[in-house]
């Protein structure tokens, strides 16, 4: 999770690619750029992530890297990346798909036309039905040029890039295969009599070349089509942004476009609206649906000083807000740039599928080789060596293999989002199914997070207010702490009509306590550990904290001039989801442990309520990593959850970093996955949505991997000396289509996914 600083990360769009061969070559030629430090290309997306220094390197040389390799690349701005607007990406999207269309209804009616006329010769059987010059070979010539030219150009112009760096690809493969079809076929037409003096009958394939071409668009029509779908996430969560906001300035309310609103502009929402940006409620009230961005259906109430977040619906009441974050800055912008983030990204378990790609079709083309010598020169038969030459050609397809991880973890991903937790890359979605362990933080993960005072006891007891005068001193010293607990106390204190003093020399004892000086005395408030470590003695009220920690109550002591004077206990109430979550991580087979600063019996009074046995009490915030550090010595894959600053060392130590959304930015920074309705369930779902993703993931390269192991062997014609079966590849390019149809098509399952 370390970053350097000189490091840029940039997110190319790539136009061009045919299979998984030509994202290993993209890669390859981005990686060999000096400065370049990573490269990620998603075949799927169509998207190369990529990490470079700008000292060493530019976007441009990049580019142009991109470019004498075979294919066109340009940045993806982040204002492109968060809202979709790119209308050249759109354009060129739905022309690639009507000329696709048009190529395949061309490519259609004369492939039905070829295969009529052919009907007499595959079946060997008289149709007096069918004219006899429908099979006339120049008829069939004319007729399957321009499927096999202009339907077939994009093969031909994918083949002759990948032969000028010395590579090979899918479009190689299909070109070799329908061109030894059409050439043989023309050869015989030309020169039957090569064949009549051999004792051979001059057969032409025409139609094996004009339909294979038109499956194979018809093909990528349907994957495109599908593909397309993967992205549906992505695409819901662009589509809650509101279109205006009403703005009130001069004091009169005008409606302006969202990315008119300003930071700190007033904005009025009404009942059943969306809420158009971020932002801090200053007047009136309201119950909010953030169902869309936290994936909680149960409106949440707000009122001033409470934060809303862009794309919401105010459900009652109406009230205003002061714009803190627009535009890029957004929470939802920010989600849908960690969503395509992740998309983008590759999960180890693809690295299989790229190795085997690298060399797959090289392979394949030496295998078709092999075959025809085969049967050509070792059985004397030209038919057989062509057929299943041309077979192994169109059947192979290593789009299947490359296809198999990304859109599984493009959808995977959409879907997370949609159900309120984000997965910042494709690692942490593959890993968070393998976690043996779960350590909670204790404050805001298992607890609300709003601690407040329940008890308060002097050593002195109710005399001349010495009670008011105490708590006087210790709001003085806890108001320049941000500790949960020190806001609790000064809320107490202000809740009591206090006039809370100014101190000074304020120090904060990390995992121990605080103190000040107030009017020429020393305040120190912390644990009983730190009160003895300062020879103070604490046993006037030890029985008094004992039965407040036996409580679930965590109890800070008051000490004046090294003097205990008082104690405060503090509740954090349990969230009501906390113990259902635990009972379900367990149910999951998970050893839970939670995490804490608080001392070992309100520790264990909280772990007994919602359900957590291993309890790791008195942990200060810098001990936090090392604990989690020491469950992973023990072999366990670990995750961490936690929402401070002070989990932010743990929450990166850990195998799997897991943030509650509503915490600090930095926790959420350092984090793999963030929750960001901030309930412990978030959890739960996550995990279930990494299993199903990583199973999808491996039923499709299983698919992948089978199709190729049984289809390419058959297509060679291994079954032919056996049972005199051959596969004709009219049928190898039509499996070859739907491969990767089904593969997409399977990935396209987990929109169903659900946690129940």
């Amino acid at each position: 999770m370390n970053t350097t600083t000189n490091t840029e990360k940039i997110n190319l769009k790539l136009r061009g690619m045919s299979c998984a061969s030509c994202a290993n070559s993209i890669e390859s030629a981005i990686s060999n750029v000096p400065g370049v430090e990573s490269c990620n290309v998603n075949f799927g997306a169509e998207q190369a992530a990529v990490k470079y220094n700008p000292r060493q390197t530019s976007i441009q040389d990049i580019q142009d890297a991109v470019e004498e390799a075979g294919y066109t690349a340009y940045s993806l701005q982040e204002q492109e990346m968060v809202t979709g607007e790119d209308d050249a990406e759109k354009a060129a999207r739905k022309a690639e798909s009507r000329d696709l269309i048009r190529k395949i209804i061309v490519g259609a009616v004369i492939s039905v036309i070829l295969i009529i006329g052919s009907l007499p010769m595959m079946t060997g059987l008289e149709l007096p039905f069918i004219p006899a010059w429908l099979h006339n070979p120049w008829l069939q010539l004319i007729l399957t040029a321009p499927v096999q030219f202009w339907c077939g150009y994009r093969f031909y112009i994918g083949a002759s890039k990948a032969f000028k760096r010395h590579a090979a690809t899918m479009d190689t493969l299909i070109a070799l295969g329908t061109s030894a079809a059409y050439f043989y076929s023309l050869f015989a037409t030309v020169f039957p009599g090569f064949f009549l003096n051999q004792g051979l009958m001059p057969e032409v394939y025409y139609e094996t070349a004009a339909v294979v071409i038109t499956l194979i668009l018809l093909g990528q029509w349907f994957e495109n089509r599908a593909k397309g779908q993967t992205s549906e996430a992505i695409r819901k969560l662009m589509g809650l942004q509101a279109k205006d906001a009403r703005v009130i300035r001069n004091g009169q309310e005008i409606d302006v476009p969202i990315n008119e609103v300003q930071i700190g502009d007033i904005i009025l929402v009404r009942p059943g609206e969306k809420i158009p940006v971020d932002g801090e409620i200053i007047r009136g009230s309201s119950t909010i649906d953030e169902a869309m961005v936290t994936g909680e259906s149960i409106p949440v109430k707000k009122q001033p000083g409470d934060e809303v977040i862009g794309a919401t619906i105010n459900k009652t009441g109406s009230f205003q807000f002061r714009a803190t974050r627009v535009g890029t800055d957004t929470v939802l912008a920010q989600i849908v740039k960690l969503v395509q983030d992740a998309q983008g990204s590759k999960a180890p378990i693809q690295r299989l599928a790229d190795k085997v790609t690298g060399w797959f079709v090289p392979v394949v083309i030496a295998i078709a080789i092999a075959t025809f010598v085969l049967w050509f020169i070792f059985m004397g038969n030209v038919s057989l060596a062509l057929i299943t030459t041309v077979g192994v050609l169109i059947i192979a397809c290593p789009c299947a293999l490359g296809l198999a991880t990304p859109t599984s973890v493009m959808v995977g991903t959409g879907k997370g989002a949609e159900n309120g937790i984000l997965i910042k890359g494709a690692e942490s979605l593959e890993l968070a199914h393998k976690i043996q362990t779960i350590v909670l933080d204790k404050t805001g993960t298992i607890t609300q997070g709003k601690p407040t005072v329940t008890d308060y006891q002097t050593v002195r007891g109710i005399t001349d207010g010495a009670e008011l005068k105490l708590l006087r001193l210790v709001a003085a010293v806890e108001r320049n702490s941000e500790h949960p607990l020190a806001e609790a106390v000064v809320r107490y204190a202000q809740s009591q009509q206090i006039d809370i003093p100014e101190s000074h020399d304020f120090e904060a004892v990390a995992g121990s306590g605080v103190q000040g000086v107030v009017s020429d005395r020393l305040i120190q408030i912390g644990t009983q550990r730190w009160m003895r470590e300062l020879g103070i003695k604490t046993d006037i009220l030890e029985e008094q904290k004992d039965n407040w920690e036996a409580e679930a109550k965590t109890v800070v002591l008051i000490a004046v001039d090294g003097q205990l004077e008082g104690i405060i206990a503090i509740a954090d109430a349990i969230k009501p989801s906390s113990p259902a979550a635990v009972k379900a991580l367990r149910n999951l087979g998970l050893e839970v442990v939670m995490l804490t600063g608080d001392n070992q019996k309100t520790a264990e009074a909280i772990a007994r309520e919602v359900g957590i046995v291993r309890v790791e009490a008195q942990v200060r915030p810098d001990q936090k990593a090392e604990k989690v550090r020491e469950l992973q010595q023990e072999g366990k894959i670990v995750a961490m959850v936690g929402d401070g600053i002070n989990d932010a060392p743990a929450l990166a130590q850990a195998d799997v970093g897991i943030a509650i959304g509503t915490g600090t930015d930095v926790a959420i920074a350092a984090s793999d996955i963030t929750l960001i309705s901030g309930e412990l369930k978030g959890i739960v779902t996550a995990i279930k949505l990494s299993k199903a993703t990583i199973n999808n993931i491996r039923q499709n390269l299983f698919f992948a991997f089978i199709y190729n192991v049984l289809g390419i062997p058959i297509a060679a014609g291994i079954l032919f000396p056996f049972f005199g079966w051959l596969l004709n590849p009219i049928i190898a390019g039509g499996a070859m289509a739907f491969s990767s149809v089904s593969v997409v098509t399977n990935a396209l399952r987990l929109r169903n996914f659900s946690s129940h």
